[in-house]
């Protein structure tokens, strides 16, 4: 999840990163999940491996968007991960990235886009990456 927390420092959105189990602390994933819109959280990600219950749990207990990214797992490469995030029942959604690094990454730009609706900052930050991303892009030369 080092990959959402450096992409959001790069675009500058704020954020804060706690680690947390839907299983081995609920009552401390509960109150993180209730308290969040109130303390000015506008979109969560979540990532969480095998069960993976963890973005569901969050999306249960708050109204806030939340992006789920599987975690790679050794027994089944993130596949776990992936089905239990995005197989969430009608009613409760959570946002499904890819497993691993570029999803927490995706997730990242995702939250930059949903919180650039409202916030000239940060989507002229948002901006900037993608044209920068662009450039890189266009700037690379095939070997004679």
């Amino acid at each position: 999840m080092r990959h959402s927390v450096e992409t959001l420092d790069e675009l500058q959105v704020p954020n804060e990163a706690h680690v947390l189990s839907a299983h081995r602390t609920p009552d401390a994933t509960t109150d993180f999940a209730r308290k969040a819109a109130n303390r000015g959280i506008r979109v969560i990600i979540a990532g969480a491996g095998g069960a993976a219950h963890l973005a569901g749990v969050i999306a249960a207990h708050t109204r806030l968007p939340v992006l789920g990214v599987p975690i790679q797992s050794s027994a089944l490469h993130g596949l776990d991960s992936l089905l239990s995030i995005v197989q969430m029942p009608g009613g409760i959604p959570v946002g499904t990235l890819a497993i691993g690094a570029a999803g927490a990454k995706n997730a990242a730009l995702l939250a930059a886009s949903i919180i650039a609706l409202s916030d000239e900052k940060i989507r002229k930050n948002l901006e900037a990456f993608r044209k920068k991303q662009s450039d890189a892009v266009l700037g690379q030369r095939l070997p004679p």
